[in-house]
C-alpha cells in the first residue's frame, strides 16, 4: 500500500476554521513563526542554562526554593519541544492521536509496573518529583520527557538513512537502536544529576555510570512499542515534507545533544559524551545545526 503524504495516510487533521471558530492553520503558522523567531534562544540558551541549574542544584549551590523546582524544570522541557511540536502538529490527525494516546497509557503503565515490580528497567525511584507525579510515583507530564526522545530518533533516522528508510525492517530496526543510544546519553547524565537512582538489588547494579544493564533491556521494549507506534501514527512521506519545509523541526535533538552532552561532560561520563556527539554529527550531517540565520530577538537585544 503506497503511503500517503499526510498523517496517517489519509486520515489528517482537518483544514480551516473549526465550529468553535479555532483557525488550526492561523494557530500553526504563528507557533511556526514564534518558535522561528526565538530558535537559538529554544535550542541552544535554554539547554545550556538548563545544564549549569541541573548541575548547580546536584550539587548544592542553589537555594531549596530553586534547586531542582519542578515547575522550572518542567517549563524548560515545554520550551525546548516546541520546535518538534510546531513541526508535527500539522502531521496530527485522527490516525495520530489515537495511536499518541494508547502509546500515553503503555508509558504510564510501564513507569509505574518498572517503580513497583523492578521490571523492565530495574529498581529506580525519581529522586526529585519533575513536576505533578502521577500517584506520587510517575511524573504527569512523562510523555512531554519520553515521546520527543522516541520521535527525534525517529525523525534523524530518515534523513539519515534517505532511500534506505522506504523498507519498514530498517527503519524501525535502526530507529529502535538510536532510541536505546539516546538513553545511553540520558540515563548515565540524569543519575549524575539525581533526577533518579536505581536503587540496589541482589542482582547488583551495572557498571554502566550506576546504570544497570536491564534497564536498556527495559528500553528495547519501550522503544521497540514507541517507534511502531509513530510508524503507524504518521505517514514517512509526510513527514519527509515537514522536514523539508520545517528547517527547525529538529532544533529539540540539538537541545539534547547540548544539554546531556554536556552535563555528562562535566561528570567526567566520556561515552555518552561522545554518544551526544555522535548525534551531533548526524544533525550537522542534515544541516540540522545552522543557525546561520540566528535568533532575531536575540540579535535586536545585542544590538541595542
Amino acid at each position: 500500500m503506497a503511503e500517503a503524504s499526510g498523517a496517517g495516510g489519509g486520515d489528517g487533521p482537518s483544514d480551516g476554521e473549526g465550529g468553535d471558530g479555532f483557525d488550526r492553520r492561523r494557530f500553526e503558522a504563528r507557533l511556526d513563526a514564534l518558535v522561528r523567531e526565538h530558535r537559538f534562544t529554544i535550542a541552544v540558551v535554554f539547554p545550556l542554562v538548563g545544564a549549569v541549574t541541573l548541575v548547580a542544584s546536584a550539587e548544592g549551590w542553589l537555594p531549596d526554593p530553586l534547586a531542582y523546582n519542578p515547575l522550572f524544570v518542567l517549563f524548560g522541557v515545554l520550551v525546548m519541544r516546541l520546535p518538534l511540536v510546531a513541526g508535527v502538529l500539522p502531521l496530527v490527525g485522527r490516525r495520530a492521536a489515537a495511536s499518541l494516546g494508547l502509546l500515553t497509557l503503555y508509558a504510564y503503565g510501564i513507569e509505574l509496573v518498572g517503580i513497583r515490580t523492578g521490571w523492565p528497567y530495574g529498581y529506580f525511584e525519581y529522586e526529585v518529583p519533575l513536576g505533578p507525579m502521577l500517584f506520587g510515583e510517575v511524573p504527569v507530564a512523562l510523555p512531554v520527557f519520553f515521546f520527543p526522545l522516541v520521535l527525534n530518533a525517529y525523525l534523524l533516522m530518515l534523513l539519515l538513512l534517505g532511500s534506505r528508510a522506504r523498507s519498514r525492517v530498517v527503519r524501525l530496526l535502526v530507529t529502535i537502536a538510536a532510541v536505546v543510544a539516546i538513553d545511553l546519553v540520558l540515563d548515565p547524565g540524569a543519575v549524575a544529576v539525581d533526577f533518579w537512582e536505581y536503587a540496589a538489588h541482589p542482582d547488583g547494579v551495572g557498571g554502566y555510570y550506576g546504570v544497570p544493564a536491564s534497564n536498556y533491556l527495559g528500553w528495547v521494549l519501550s522503544a521497540t512499542v514507541a517507534v511502531v507506534a509513530f510508524d503507524v501514527a504518521f505517514a514517512r512521506q509526510g513527514l519527509l515534507d515537514r522536514l523539508e519545509a520545517c528547517e527547525f523541526m529538529l532544533d529539540d535533538m540539538v537541545s539534547f545533544v547540548l544539554l546531556w552532552g554536556s552535563i555528562n561532560a562535566l561528570y567526567g561520563n566520556w561515552i555518552p559524551v561522545v554518544l551526544a556527539a555522535g548525534f551531533g554529527v548526524g544533525l550537522l550531517a542534515t544541516d540540522r545545526f545552522d543557525f546561520s540565520v540566528g535568533d532575531s530577538a536575540l540579535v535586536r537585544a545585542v544590538q541595542r
